[in-house]
């Protein structure tokens, strides 16, 4: 467990956090065609919990705001491995900081959110991602 509170044990876990973020990606890209619209629509059903078939992928405004989720999950993800790859040596702090400030910003927003549509229950599993994709990163590494 001390390796994790390293600097290399940060860019290691900054790789996880990068492959925790972009995993949604690929799951709200395929909720944008009808034929593979399945994945997104269960991870929504079961984010929105209960499981219970409400959350469809009918609507093409749905597969649209899809593609756009998935698309923006992926970029984010990338971003985040990048940075731990060209970025973190130079600047770990500030690294570890914008990574943490990004996912408190996305915690805050996107539970907020939940909460106002009707889906409290995602704000529980946000929590489980917000402290997954932080992890070791919330103190500072030693040297």
């Amino acid at each position: 467990m001390k390796y994790l509170q390293t600097q290399a044990g940060h860019k290691a876990w900054l790789r996880v956090t990068a492959i925790i973020i972009a995993s949604f990606g690929p799951v709200f890209f395929l909720g944008s065609m009808p034929a593979t619209a399945w994945p997104a629509a269960f991870t929504l059903d079961f984010l929105g919990w209960p499981i219970d078939g409400r959350q469809t992928y009918e609507a093409l405004s749905t597969r649209f705001l899809s593609a756009l989720t998935g698309g923006f999950l992926m970029g984010w993800g990338v971003c985040v491995w990048l940075l731990q790859r060209w970025v973190y040596d130079a600047a770990p702090e500030g690294t570890r900081r914008a990574v943490i400030g990004g996912l408190l910003a996305w915690f805050v927003f996107d539970s907020t959110g939940s909460a106002l549509s009707g889906h409290p229950s995602n704000v529980l599993f946000n929590l489980l991602v917000l402290l997954l994709g932080v992890g070791p990163l919330w103190r500072r590494a030693r040297a």
